[in-house]
């Protein structure tokens, strides 16, 4: 307790110190529609003479950083001329309304309908801004489920019986994606297999999703990628947000948001959620439970401050779930007498952090510091074997951000240090773990408001396990004309494993964990890199984008989790050989008629790695994917249709040829495709939204190995690459006060 209550205290003395945040300017941009005015997504917001510009989200809101010695910005908008209005660096707020004559050619009508989900052209790094619009476009109850309508990520279930999810991106599991929380590292360690459920949906305004090697002055971990949630905010969101919602399944939602000016420098705002799944269903008829019986509690409250000197943001979160599954006939209150398998996973998470910044009177320079503590319990048990674990985190980041001679040179520098104490059991052996890692850092921007940007960064940290190690990245973006940008990048990175947090569900087996390091579990390390090309093109006045992509990673080390050599065994060793991932993809993005949008993607995957000193393709991911998403918005925004069509390839599964017959499985899963659609209409202050899910109602057969005798030698829940439940059905209400 000593060591938690210097954390703590070290997280109160610096509360006072302050975090980086240029002086912004926001607001909401307006179009009029008789007589009536209404939020106007997709509008080109940016400073005249430069290229520091943003674009405003489906409610028309637009966040812009003031740059030094320009006071003149645009809103630019298809159908509109465009409206140059000049700001004094002294206020924070500005609302714009479209007034300006619609620009006719030739009596030809010019549209446009803001894309939800895009990547801009103005950003050095490949990184797709996936926003509240494209959220909405499926049930989104969490951020599991958030990523549907998405070419780049997949989500995929880790175990047929405890309904915990993981991310894919590049190939690769989510491990190597480094997940963050407004810029700070989140849903780590324990929170690996159920941290996707963690997020509520409705909890979030954007997700940005950036691919290969990230900023190194968000740590040195993101191997393959990053995906930051961006929560709501105060001074952005709805006044008062209520989401009700409910599926065929039997799980049912509610969720709300509500904020509150205190005074004219600071905000509060609280977020609710609480979602339960109490029906039992087994439409395979394999004794087990398609879906866990859950029930979850999650609160967030924070604050917002800012004066124009000093801004600051704290924040505290709560969450609480119980979680359920196993044989249909389990009753945990019998545990050990009538011999049915089961699982308990209780949780409970409480996080909080501070953020505070001070902006000098030199134009973009600001100092600060962000922080965050969280603690993490699960109490669970598998069958009969029982695993409970704590976790203890605290992640200090100290950044100083200015630029050398003009803002073409722009330099973020600073220190950070995280502590991870990890506390593990597996029945009666105990796993206690403590990491502290200090580190430097260090990048450079460069732009020269034409054609080229450089982004070169490089931080050094020393482990307390695995010592000394350097980061270095690097990406750079050309713009050849308005219409074609070509991005690379390339860096190492680098993770300390965490075996059993990270892959607790594979505790739902017969089989035995087998720990064969030599000496210890190496850090994994990893070089990535990788283009993208994107390219626009003028389709009968509409604009057609393309973009591919190609991105490769090596392994220098890597954890290897091997169900291939002994059916009976999971065998957990450091590499000893190659271990790659190539992974390529195109996608298009097209307006086919007024309102009706169109994305088309196709991705393949070539990964591989030694396992059992054999060269073979990793296990358990698609070959290839493909994607087509249709979404039509009627011309008075009332009504919108989205359906989503993804192809999946086949997968290797590892071998179970020593197996009884009855308990093999083929050595590739099938193809198949899955179907989601939904109908939103919007009525005033209300939106009504049905939807339906895998409605082919495609699943995995058999998913269990040996579900007819989970306590025999060959049970194993882990082989899963396809839907486990058929056709669902939602419907849900949102009521909302602006």
């Amino acid at each position: 307790m000593k060591r938690i209550y210097q954390i703590i205290s070290l997280f109160i003395l610096l509360a006072a110190v302050n975090v980086i945040h240029a002086q912004q300017l926001t607001g909401i941009v307006y179009e009029r529609y008789e007589d009536r005015e209404y939020p106007l997504p997709g509008v080109n917001v940016y400073w005249s003479g430069t290229q520091i510009g943003t674009v405003t989200d489906v409610n028309g809101r637009y966040t812009i950083e003031y740059p030094e010695d320009f006071h003149w910005i645009v809103f630019s908008f298809v159908g509109y001329a465009n409206d140059t209005i000049h700001t004094p660096h002294h206020g924070n707020v500005m609302d714009h309304v479209m007034t300006s004559p619609t620009i006719e050619l030739n009596e030809v009508e010019v549209v446009a309908r803001a894309k939800s989900s895009y990547v801009s052209r103005l950003s050095t790094i490949n990184a797709t801004h996936i926003g509240d619009g494209e959220l909405r476009r499926a049930a989104c109850c969490n951020l599991a489920e958030s990523f549907e309508t998405n070419a780049s990520v997949d989500v995929s279930y880790s175990d047929a019986v405890t309904g915990a999810k993981q991310i894919e991106l590049l190939g690769l599991s989510g491990v190597y994606s480094q997940m963050m929380a407004e810029n700070m590292p989140n849903l780590r360690g324990l929170a690996s297999s159920f941290g996707l459920t963690y997020v509520p949906g409705t909890w979030m305004q954007a997700i940005q999703v950036s691919k290969g090697a990230s900023s190194v002055v968000n740590g040195y971990e993101s191997i393959t990628g990053q995906i930051n949630i961006d929560y709501k905010k105060p001074e952005e969101s709805e006044k008062l947000f209520l989401n009700l919602f409910q599926s065929s399944m039997g799980r049912t939602e509610v969720n709300m948001n509500a904020k509150a000016l205190i005074n004219k420098d600071l905000q509060a705002m609280v977020l609710g959620h609480f979602s339960n799944n109490g029906q039992k269903h087994d439409e395979n008829k394999d004794g087990f439970l398609d879906d866990p019986l859950y029930r979850q509690y999650n609160f967030f409250g924070r604050l917002n401050f800012n004066n124009g000197t000093f801004e600051g943001m704290f924040g505290i979160k709560g969450m609480k779930e119980d979680r359920q599954t196993g044989q249909k006939q389990f009753d945990p209150k019998k545990r050990f007498e009538e011999g049915f398998y089961g699982v308990e996973i209780n949780t409970e998470r409480a996080e909080t952090f501070l953020k505070t910044g001070y902006i000098f009177d030199r134009e973009n320079t600001s100092l600060g510091i962000q922080q965050q503590f969280i603690y993490h319990d699960l109490q669970s048990y598998y069958g009969l074997t029982d695993y409970n674990a704590k976790q203890y985190s605290y992640y200090l980041n100290a950044l100083f951000n200015s630029y050398i001679v003009n803002e073409r040179h722009v330099y973020t520098a600073g220190f950070s240090y995280s502590y991870d104490e990890y506390n593990e059991s597996l029945n009666d052996s105990t796993f206690n773990r403590f990491e502290r890692v200090p580190g430097v850092f260090a990048e450079y921007t460069y732009k020269n408001d034409e054609n080229l940007s450089v982004i070169a960064g490089m931080r050094v940290d020393h482990h307390s396990t695995h010592g000394w190690f350097a980061t270095p990245r690097l990406h750079a973006r050309y713009r050849f004309n308005e219409t074609f940008i070509l991005r690379g990048s390339i860096g190492k990175g680098y993770r300390s494993p965490n075996v059993l947090a990270e892959n607790s569900t594979m505790l739902a087996s017969s089989r035995a964990i087998v720990f064969q390091f030599n000496g210890e579990a190496k850090m994994e390390e990893a070089l990535n890199y990788g283009l993208n090309l994107t390219k626009t093109f003028d389709v009968n006045r509409r604009e057609l984008t393309i973009n591919l992509d190609f991105y490769r990673t090596d392994f220098q080390n890597q954890i290897v989790i091997d169900r291939d050599t002994d059916v009976h065994k999971i065998l957990i060793y450091n590499l000893n050989g190659k271990s790659y991932s190539n992974s390529a993809q195109i996608e298009v993005n097209y307006e086919v008629l007024k309102g009706l949008d169109v994305t088309a993607a196709f991705r393949y995957n070539d990964v591989k790695m030694t396992i059992n000193d054999a060269l073979m393709e990793k296990p358990l991911v698609n070959k290839y994917k493909g994607l087509v998403t249709l979404s039509y918005l009627t011309p008075k925004y009332d009504w919108q249709f989205d359906f989503t069509t993804q192809f999946n390839g086949t997968s290797r599964i590892p071998s179970t040829a020593t197996n009884p017959e009855a308990y093999r499985r083929s050595d590739k899963s099938p193809e198949y495709i899955v179907m989601n659609a939904q109908v939103s209409k919007k009525l005033g202050k209300f939106d009504v939204y049905v939807g339906g899910e895998n409605l082919t109602g495609y699943t995995q057969k058999n998913p269990i190995i040996a579900s007819d005798d989970p306590f025999g030698d060959y049970f194993d829940s882990s082989l899963v690459w396809g839907p486990l439940s058929g056709v669902k059905f939602y419907a849900g209400l949102r009521f909302t006060i602006e």
